[in-house]
Parts: C-alpha cells; sequence; structure tokens
C-alpha cells in the first residue's frame, strides 16, 4: 500500500479543537516547558513505538497527544502538505514561517492563502533587522557577499529564537531528498535547539508527496511549475532545466555549496510528465483573513 493511500483513512482521534497561541512566550497561565531530559527520553520512547517506517498519520497523531500545544510545524511555502497533514489531527496548529522580507512575491501569495483557507496559525518568524537596517548596518546586498551570513541573520537565528517556545517541531524533511538524509528518523531529537524533532514525512518519496497534494487538494507554490524545484529567497533562487536535476538532491540555489539552509525543507518538482499531478498552485496576493501572527 502506498503512502499516500495508507494516509487516506480516516483518524479517529477525537481531539479537541486547539485555540491559537497569543504568545510563544509560555507566559502567565501557560504551562511551563517540560525540561530537555524529560523531552529526550519522550523523543526515544516515540521513536521505538513507532519504528521507521509508521505511515504519517501515525507520526502526527503522536506528535499531535505528546504536544497539544507546544508542536510548531516549520514550512517554507514551496507547498502546504507537512501543515495539512499536522492540522488533520491538531487543527490551528502553529505553522512557522521565516518571513526573510527577500521572498519572492508568489511565496507570499501561498502564505497568505494557507493562512486563508487552512486550520492553522500562521506565525511569520522575522529577523530583528528589517532588510533596510541590515542593508545599513552590514552593507547592501549582504546575499551577495556573504550568503552565510545573510542566511544566519535572517534564518537561522530567528527560528532558533522562535523555536525556543516550543517542545517539538515538525519538518518536511524526506529520505530520498539527499544521501545525507537517508536514515533520517521519524522522531528523533534536535541536538541544536534541544527539543524533539518530528519528521512525518521522512519515508515518503516525491510521488508520495505529489499524490497527497493531488488527492486533497493541497496548496502548492506557482513557482514549482515555471522552472523552480528549490524555492527560498529571491536574490538566491533561480530557474533551472528540470531535466538537469540529480536524483537526490534538488538544484536552484546559485549558492548552495556555499551555505547552510535551515532545517525546514523545499521540496524539488517533479519531471515535467508528472506535473499534472501538482493541484492549486497559487497566484497573486490573497487577503489575510486566516489565522496569523
Amino acid at each position: 500500500m502506498s503512502a499516500v493511500t495508507a494516509e487516506s483513512a480516516q483518524v479517529p482521534l477525537g481531539l479537541p479543537h486547539r485555540a491559537p497561541a497569543a504568545s510563544r512566550s509560555r507566559g502567565a497561565g501557560r504551562a511551563p516547558l517540560r525540561p530537555a531530559e524529560e523531552l529526550h527520553a519522550l523523543a526515544e520512547a516515540g521513536a521505538r513505538e513507532l519504528g521507521d517506517d509508521a505511515p504519517a498519520l501515525d507520526v502526527a497523531q503522536w506528535a499531535a497527544q505528546n504536544f497539544p500545544d507546544t508542536l510548531a510545524v516549520a514550512c517554507s511555502m514551496a507547498d502546504a502538505v507537512l501543515p495539512h497533514v499536522i492540522s488533520r489531527v491538531l487543527p490551528g496548529v502553529d505553522v512557522l514561517f521565516l518571513d526573510t522580507g527577500y521572498h519572492f512575491a508568489e511565496t507570499m501569495g501561498t502564505r497568505d492563502a494557507v493562512a486563508a483557507t487552512m486550520d492553522v496559525t500562521v506565525v511569520d518568524v522575522a529577523p530583528e533587522l528589517s532588510v533596510a537596517e541590515q542593508d545599513e548596518r552590514h552593507g547592501p546586498d549582504l546575499w551577495s557577499r556573504d550568503p552565510a551570513a545573510c542566511c544566519r541573520l535572517r534564518k537561522v537565528e530567528p527560528l532558533a529564537r522562535a523555536l525556543s517556545g516550543y517542545e517539538a517541531w515538525a519538518t518536511g524533511v524526506r529520505r530520498e531528498d539527499a544521501p545525507t538524509r537517508t536514515r533520517t528518523p521519524l522522531i528523533g531529537w534536535d541536538t541544536t535547539h534541544e527539543i524533539v524533532k518530528i519528521n512525518p514525512l521522512a519515508a515518503w518519496s516525491m510521488a508520495d508527496l505529489t499524490g497527497y497534494a493531488d488527492q486533497h487538494g493541497v496548496l502548492i507554490n506557482p513557482l514549482l511549475y515555471d522552472g523552480y524545484p528549490s524555492i527560498g529567497c529571491a536574490p538566491c533562487t533561480a530557474r533551472v532545466k528540470p531535466r538537469r536535476r540529480p536524483p537526490f538532491r534538488p538544484l536552484g540555489r546559485i549558492h548552495q555549496d556555499r551555505m547552510r539552509n535551515p532545517p525546514y525543507e523545499h521540496h524539488p518538482a517533479p519531471h515535467p510528465s508528472g506535473t499534472r499531478h501538482l493541484p492549486r498552485p497559487c497566484s497573486g496576493a490573497w487577503p489575510r483573513t486566516g489565522r496569523s501572527r
């Protein structure tokens, strides 16, 4: 049975709808975050329970039961498959979007569409400096001179600050994305952020991903139709010829070998013969009528 077929079954969880959190500072009226040692032990127990190839919805259910109020979902807005999977068992879940100030209009449109149409809470994670402030302090176009520093200021550090208010986060890492990810666990321990890291889609193929998106009408960034197998900040992303994509890692980042990307995922586009499986491209700006902050 394919992963998409397996994920089609209804999951009777009976979990209550979670109201969007007003803040992730864990302020008054909210329980404190559990110690890292307790969370690490919980991650190990979850890994033993779920094994290496549990269905994505089973992984999502485990996450919802253990982190009903302290789970974040990372999403680059290349597609909304992971937020869709998690929100089926945890409505209103926080979806972290790194708003670097350099995104394509299509990416911002996808972000707005996700906030307006899905049962999630989009959380815009912004750098401490605006683009203008960064230009003033570090010189114009830092990305062109020191892409690693720009990535650190606009992605890595903001993500670390955002995750400090959660006990677990879910990413879209898949084992087939790269040779270095072939052993990606479904449940693991993030030593950098000292929280539980959950990878519900780790065992999925690209066919599983696009099949799920097609079956459920999940939003897709229109740039994936336009020669961008990987979508990041506009200055550091370029169109490529789809047939030149190697079997494991996506192209498209002009600085791919010179900078370390933050660990939420940009899914490569399928071969043009399979683009018919990509549903619902977003275009233009969507009104921000959904939950977001």
